[in-house]
């Protein structure tokens, strides 16, 4: 019996091990079957966003054609430039102390610095970043501007020395425009300024301007804003205060935004400024072109978004888009193929929770198990254990959504620059502001890389791009300055006029001095400055790279009002 009962429990035995290794190959096939589902996904994401040269002139032309169709027939595109009439650019010799302010989502910087002419260093520099309140937030103008002042007096009398504001001083106010995305847009929405719903360098700049210098006398700030106008021109104008061929200046962070110098030749209604130049605010991020590389999961987040259908460009190189799309993909693996396990993590369904800084961090962990890889997975979407090669995946995902961003990117600088016929025989350069690009460092090197493969070794020297001087909201400083100087410049022209009129219109004559001055085109209705006036000094800019050897055929016509 005993016996018996032994060679039962030995069949059992084998039984278990045989059904155990059943089971186990089974596990082995279908976990060798999701993997390969995993790398099939991955491949194919990768194709479709796949950049090589020859697209990218695709879409640099493309750039080019749809800026050309802007400037000439608005009514014909659905790509709008605006032309900037309210700004001016420094000359590289403005100096004295400035004011800033940059307003952003829900915060603003205070700012003041010292410009000490000759394209000199900026000196001096003070900043200090305020939260807006909430219930100022979704208050009115007034009441935010009002708060802006407020915080701005208490700024200038405990960052500043003594005596620290020239009568009628000027205070330059740039916005930096946020994105109707995300966990924030709710809130966003109430927002007062009505965020994208106006630009900032038309006539409703000027307007708003009207409501700041309200604010800045009842708070007896002896300062006053010309206009308010788009973070990235600040930029511009940082620039060309350090070299004068500073003629393109672009954002890159959440939102995305481009500014260039244009010939005012070519610039719609331009009336008395066709003798110089203006900038033309390209609101780039509503570019779009069928040879964008556009995939399933940018299909689906564009249906899913505030905007359908509109800022197509944003939603590829925009940082708040760029961790999305990382989400998207991983969702579709998480589901398809388990790569998380067999429950798909709930935080991972949330959108617009992975953000680019983190992002960032997967992307550019170097050590030998991705280690950040697995701190950011555990601490944004809850995952806890991953294997070596799953988060290696994770680091492919954000290096061909990263990739693609920056590269489409560099080919819409070099469509700038070939709009302008700046890329044979002119030395352009081009400032960028953002923390993608300045934090970004894997980001940044594809966007060098893909302006280099597009002009070769040695047109590549002709583009030169730059990080913008003093970092983010610093080129109101520079938008203070301009205006500054161009309202020196008037008040010289006119009175220059003003005797030349003197000794020859009578007395008794019925046409006044302004109205002489209105009629030799001196003056402008709305008393801004019909043109810049750039000085004769130049600077290399700092930044040169290593090149990669490619050639590109190039047919540039150079406009002769560059020079």
């Amino acid at each position: 019996m005993r016996k018996e009962v032994i060679v039962g429990a030995s069949v059992a035995t084998v039984a278990t091990v045989v059904v155990a290794g059943v089971l186990l190959a089974r596990w082995k096939k279908r976990d060798e079957r999701r993997w390969r589902q995993t790398q099939r996904i991955l491949r194919r994401f990768a194709r479709d966003c796949a950049t090589p040269v020859p697209k990218l002139w695709h879409v640099a032309f493309d750039l080019v054609s749809d800026m050309q169709t802007s400037l000439s027939d608005q009514s014909q595109t659905d790509f709008v430039m605006l032309p900037s009439y309210t700004s001016s650019l420094p000359n590289g010799n403005e100096e004295g102390l400035y004011y800033g302010v940059n307003l952003r989502e829900d915060n603003f910087l205070l700012l003041s610095a010292r410009l000490r002419g000759k394209h000199e260093p900026i000196t001096d520099l003070q900043r200090e970043e305020v939260d807006i309140p909430t219930e100022v937030i979704s208050g009115s103008l007034k009441e935010l501007f009002d708060f802006i002042a407020l915080k701005l007096a208490v700024f200038i009398s405990t960052k500043t020395k003594t005596d620290p504001i020239a009568p009628k001083g000027k205070l330059g106010f740039t916005v930096s425009f946020p994105l109707l995305e995300g966990p924030a847009a709710a809130a966003t929405s109430k927002n007062v300024i009505r965020w994208k719903s106006f630009s900032v360098n038309d006539a409703v700049g000027k307007e708003l301007a009207h409501e700041v210098n309200e604010a800045l006398g009842k708070h007896g700030i002896d300062l006053r804003v010309s206009a308010l106008v788009d973070a990235t021109l600040g930029d511009l104008a940082g620039g060309r205060y350090y070299n004068r061929e500073s003629v393109a200046a672009v954002t890159l962070g959440l939102a995305t935004n481009a500014v260039y110098v244009e010939s005012a030749q070519l610039s719609p209604n331009a009336g008395e400024s066709k003798l110089g130049e203006m900038v033309i605010d390209m609101q780039w991020g509503n570019f779009n072109t069928p040879h964008l590389p556009i995939t399933e999961f940018d299909t689906a987040l564009d249906s899913e978004s505030s905007n359908p259908g509109c800022r197509m460009f944003e939603k590829l190189i925009g940082g708040i888009y760029l961790g999305e799309v990382v989400r998207r993909v991983l969702l579709k693996m998480a589901r398809e193929t388990a790569i998380f396990g067999e429950s798909v993590p709930a935080k991972l369904k949330t959108p617009y929770t992975l953000r680019s800084p983190d992002m960032a961090a997967m992307h550019q962990d170097t050590s030998e198990n991705r280690d950040a890889v697995h701190e950011k997975l555990l601490e944004v979407f809850g995952i806890g254990y991953t294997s070596p090669a799953v988060r290696e995946v994770v680091a492919e995902i954000c290096d061909v959504v990263a990739e693609r961003g920056a590269r489409l990117a560099g080919a819409c600088i070099v469509g700038i620059m070939k709009k302008r016929g700046r890329i044979n025989d002119k030395k352009s350069l081009v400032i960028i502001e953002g923390g993608l690009y300045e934090h970004y460092r894997v980001f940044r090197n594809y966007l060098h890389s893909s302006v280099w493969e597009m002009l070769g070794s040695e047109l590549s020297d002709n583009v030169l791009i730059e990080h913008s001087h003093g970092g983010s909201g610093v080129g109101a400083i520079f938008v203070a300055a301009a205006h500054s100087q161009c309202e020196e410049d008037d008040a010289i022209s006119l009175s220059f006029v003003a005797a030349a009129a003197a000794t020859t219109v009578d007395d008794d004559d019925d046409m006044d001095d302004r109205k002489f001055m209105a009629a030799a085109g001196t003056l402008n209705d709305d008393d801004e400055p019909s043109e810049w006036k750039d000085d004769d000094h130049t600077e290399t800019a700092s930044w040169r790279g290593d090149h990669v050897d490619s050639t590109a055929e190039t047919t540039d016509q150079s406009d002769e009002d560059d020079e």
